[in-house]
């Protein structure tokens, strides 16, 4: 199996850079820049053929911009960097219960059903 996708259309082997997909609620067909997993209801095009592309009738083409830099910058690594350290931390007087403080009360396969135990008040928080 290749590792380059290549566009859907019958016999064109060129090389995908687009995805349709389609929202039929909506009536509403989407070209997006080339998604990161090939998915069964989606279409793979390569640009020659995204171009050429019209809706059905009665339906409306949404055509999404491409970045042209696709790469994460340093600021885009850095904004997630810290949605993470700030998920990371607890929220403030949560009284954090320590992870893995309960009791078993029941268990399905391999889940377990777990009732807490009653915080214990630390000095200072009464």
């Amino acid at each position: 199996m290749s590792p380059v996708r290549t566009c859907s259309r019958t016999a064109c082997k060129a090389p995908a850079v687009f995805t349709l997909t389609y929202v039929y609620r909506d009536s509403t067909a989407v070209l997006g820049p080339l998604a990161t997993y090939a998915e069964p209801h989606c279409y793979d095009l390569c640009a020659e053929h995204s171009e050429r592309l019209t809706a059905p009738m009665g339906w409306e083409l949404v055509r999404l911009p491409v970045e042209e830099d696709p790469e994460p910058s340093a600021d885009d690594l850095e904004a997630l960097a810290d949605a993470v350290r700030e998920a990371a931390r607890p929220a403030p007087g949560s009284g954090a219960e320590p992870v893995g403080q309960g009791t078993e009360v029941g268990r399905r396969g391999h889940l377990r059903v777990l009732r807490s135990e009653p915080a214990a008040t630390q000095p200072g928080q009464e």
